[in-house]
């Protein structure tokens, strides 16, 4: 019953920008906390951002100043908006939600950063 669907991964030029769209379902959205994970050929999965239930957030340092995570509970819904994009950040994007031993992942989507 619970699903997490990503959407908005695809093809961008450096310097583009990109908004993913994580939409949850079966869960009670509003106690959750929510994170984006990304994880590129070769390298581990990391944590990109991160936002609590209560609406903190947080960024791996090599993101900070360009990308936004954002919630919107009325739509059981988070956002990760991606501004001045680098070939580094072409990954898979992965949308998680968790809380205490609840732990959920989404399928996720392609983000490619080229030329």
């Amino acid at each position: 019953q619970v699903q997490l669907v990503e959407s908005g991964g695809g093809l961008v030029q450096p310097g583009g920008s990109l908004r993913l769209s994580c939409a949850a379902s079966g869960i009670t959205f509003t106690i959750y906390n929510m994170g984006w994970y990304r994880q590129a050929p070769g390298k581990q999965r990391e944590l990109v951002a991160g936002i609590s239930r209560g609406g903190s957030t947080n960024y791996t340092d090599s993101v900070k100043g360009r990308f936004a995570i954002s919630r919107d509970n009325a739509k059981n819904t988070v956002y990760l908006q991606m501004n001045s994009l680098k070939p580094e950040d072409t990954a898979v994007y992965y949308c998680n939600a968790k809380f205490l031993k609840a732990d959920y992942w989404g399928q996720g989507t392609q983000v490619t950063v080229s030329s």
